[in-house]
């Protein structure tokens, strides 16, 4: 529910705020005052577009504010608590139109995008006009209000949640599908590189070995002759290394009997001679195995061969070729069952079609009864509002089994007997009328007739008042085509109406503005040369005189005070002084 309303710098708007109560508010106020620029600030708010153009002149910036009271348990509490809200606050909702820098929306103080406001203002509020009929006019809507009037959202829920299974495993299958008709020819491919690798018996760590193994077999003359010499140096060669240390260690032993301190550098020369002799030894182990096999070095140098051609074509490292081979042995088991998987696929989604068509089968009996009684309703309601021959029907259509712009046929799986399966089901709905006797039913969004549009639309406003999720309803230029009689039904049904509802009505009818519970006055006037917009909540007298104004034009005489007094004591069927303490 709309409590506060704040406007600022916005077209011919300098400053403005409102408060509103619930029940029926009235706005009222001459041609041109700027009633209407207050609904397009709400209509902002709840998602429209903007544009710089709506800004003040000499100012940068526009800045509009509204205050909704959150019903718990509503449909709006749980959207807010879906978008990560706290749906026990206060809804406030905040835009700043700018000149040179990006528009700005702001959600309880958060910055945040059109798609979030429109998604959360979807069933705030709705405004009703002479041309702005939002959805309740649009014929993708009349489904919805059909659903909503027959209490069939439910079974409209479950059709949704099936096609929504349904829509993935199509997906899922024909992808399934599309693999198994190239299922032959890829396994062949997967198998050959599975027994490629295989074959090569690769090791870890082969390659960088071999490498080390090449490099000794291409060097083995070398590697034979500098061993060579190093044991001939160390051990056998006159002279060595090993007799020289003996011949010291000799010398030392006789020094050590003039001066035992000798006896650790004799013990360390018998190490060294020890380790020179083990050392010795490993050179003769490793000459004996040093290879010089030009065969050999041609096999190594083959194999090194394979295992570079493999890593080129299986990832660049042998790691890789062993991850590679692990990912085809995945594949071919996925390949090996996807026949399984198309039929298992097939059996879930014969199974949930039958759910999904049945329940759709269902729905559209329910759909036409209930299009009979909201067709005969609408109708003795508008012949309240003085159209009592009107003809209103509720024509329903399957849609044709056909998707896209190429015409190619849908999926069976979303098609029942020849008719197309949505996620609403298999129907589209219009609504028909008739305005006068004689005229053939027509479209309901062809009527050019203000008057009788107005009536339509508050007929139905009227009959989805009780099952409408909106809290607040704006009628914006209600009044437009009618008069006398008829005016002042309209402005019963608008207090009818506001039982269930917050109603905000613009109108120029005092018949109507009577019914009000609260009833503020739109002006303007110029100051320091600027036009400037006011807003002002009536008082008993006041709304006598605002009453009187809209009776009797600009003159206002004692007969049409007395006259605009009377009118709002039988509207509200009690003293007219007991408003003010609404």
């Amino acid at each position: 529910m709309l409590r506060e309303l704040s406007i600022k710098n916005f077209t011919i708007i300098d400053k403005l705020n409102i408060s509103f109560s619930d029940g029926l508010t009235i706005l009222s106020g001459e041609t041109g005052a700027g009633k209407s620029i207050i609904i397009n600030a709400v209509n902002l708010l709840l998602g429209s577009k903007a544009t710089s153009r709506l800004i003040r002149t000499g100012f940068e910036e526009a800045e509009l504010e509204a205050l909704f009271q959150i019903t718990p348990g509503s449909r709006l509490a749980q959207t807010m608590k879906e978008k990560g809200f706290d749906e026990s606050e206060e809804l406030v909702i905040r835009r700043i139109i700018s000149r040179k820098a990006r528009h700005r929306i702001y959600i309880n103080g958060c910055l945040s995008t059109i798609q979030m406001l429109n998604s959360i203002t979807e069933n705030l509020a709705g405004i009703s006009g002479q041309h702005a009929h939002q959805g309740l006019l649009k014929e993708d809507q009349h489904l919805l209000i059909l659903d909503q009037f027959g209490g069939l959202m439910p079974q409209r829920a479950e059709i949704y949640r099936y096609y929504h299974e349904i829509v993935p495993m199509i997906k899922m299958l024909q992808e399934l599908k599309s693999a198994g008709d190239h299922q032959d020819q890829h396994i062949k491919l997967l198998e050959f590189q599975k027994k490629e690798i295989i074959d090569a018996s690769i090791s870890s760590g082969e390659d960088k070995a071999l490498e080390q193994k090449k490099i000794r077999l291409k060097n083995g003359e070398a590697l034979y002759q500098a061993v060579n010499g190093s044991i001939e140096d160390l051990y056998s060669a006159q002279g060595a290394i090993v007799e020289r240390i003996v011949e010291v260690k000799k010398r030392l032993e006789k020094a050590s009997l003039i001066d035992p301190a000798l006896t650790e550098q004799i013990k360390g020369l018998s190490k060294s001679i020890f380790n020179l002799e083990d050392i010795a030894e490993e050179l003769r182990n490793y000459q004996k195995n040093v290879e010089m096999d030009e065969g050999l070095l041609e096999k190594i140098e083959e194999r090194l061969d394979v295992l570079h051609k493999l890593k080129r074509k299986y990832g660049g490292s042998l790691d890789a070729i062993f991850t590679c081979l692990e990912s085809i042995d995945q594949e071919l088991s996925k390949t090996a069952n996807i026949s399984e998987k198309i039929a298992e696929t097939e059996a879930k989604m014969d199974t949930l079609h039958a759910k999904l068509a049945h329940s759709a089968e269902n729905l559209s009996k329910k759909r036409k009864q209930s299009a009979d009684i909201l067709a005969k309703k609408v109708e003795k309601e508008l012949s309240t509002l003085e159209m009592s021959q009107t003809k209103f029907k509720i024509a329903l259509q399957s849609i044709p089994p056909i998707d896209g712009p190429t015409g190619e046929s849908l999926n069976s799986h979303l098609t029942c007997d020849n008719k197309a399966i949505s996620e609403t089901g298999i129907d589209r709905a219009t609504f028909m009328i008739a305005p006068n006797i004689g005229e053939a039913l027509k479209p309901l969004s062809s009527i050019v007739s203000g008057g009788e549009l107005s009536r339509v639309v508050l007929a139905l406003k009227a009959i989805l008042a009780k099952t409408e999720s909106v809290e607040t309803i704006v009628f914006d230029e209600v009044d437009a085509g009618i008069g006398g009689r008829v005016a002042e039904i309209v402005g019963e049904k608008l207090s009818s109406l506001a039982r269930y509802h917050q109603v905000i009505c613009i109108t120029h009818l005092p018949q109507i503005a009577k019914f009000g519970d609260y009833h503020f006055r739109i002006s303007k006037h110029v100051s320091c040369g600027r036009t400037i917009t006011g807003i002002t909540l009536l008082d008993d007298k006041e709304r006598v005189k605002e009453i009187a104004r809209m009776l009797g034009g600009v003159e206002i005489t004692r007969a049409t005070l007395d006259h605009a007094h009377e009118m709002l004591d039988k509207a509200v069927n009690r003293p007219l002084d007991k408003q003010s303490n609404k």
